[in-house]
């Protein structure tokens, strides 16, 4: 084991909105070490969403972000031979990380032409409180509510 904690990467902001949050979305959005297309798809799926909505389209990104954000999960945990899903508060970075990959996996799974049109939508419908990523969430946090007898055995 480490003596000492990893430390994290400074990432950043992207050009178009100085925005570090924006850059850590794009890096999960990437495939093979392409950032340049991942950040055009990023800012053509931010324009569609301000076409479609008549809003600015940053805006409703990080709203949709907001809700589908995570604040508790269901920890696996092995006591007297039983394994007990133990309801526990998410960590600020992983919070973030876990609403990231959730829009850009729920746009993958959708139905659409193209990517940026999928990422606009799962955008729009999360900023709305719908789609696969608000499901996750919600999903996530009943999990979390039916299981909230195990609580007792948090470490």
């Amino acid at each position: 084991m480490r003596k000492t904690q990893a430390k994290k990467l400074l990432l950043a902001p992207d050009a178009k909105y100085n925005d570090v949050l924006v850059t850590r979305f794009v890096n999960n959005l990437m495939w093979q070490g392409k950032k340049n297309t991942a950040f055009g798809l990023f800012y053509d799926a931010i324009d569609r969403v301000s076409k479609q909505s008549n809003e600015n389209g940053y805006e409703i990104w990080r709203r949709a972000l907001n809700n589908v954000t995570p604040a508790v999960e269901v920890r696996s945990r092995r006591i007297g031979g039983a394994t007990f899903q133990i309801p526990a508060e998410v960590r600020a970075d992983r919070k973030i990380s876990l609403s990231i990959k959730w829009l850009i996996r729920y746009s993958r799974e959708r139905n659409g032409k193209s990517m940026a049109d999928k990422l606009a939508g799962e955008i729009l419908a999360a900023s709305k409180g719908e789609g696969g990523a608000f499901k996750k969430k919600e999903d996530t946090h009943r999990m979390a509510e039916a299981n909230k007898a195990f609580a007792h055995f948090r470490i």
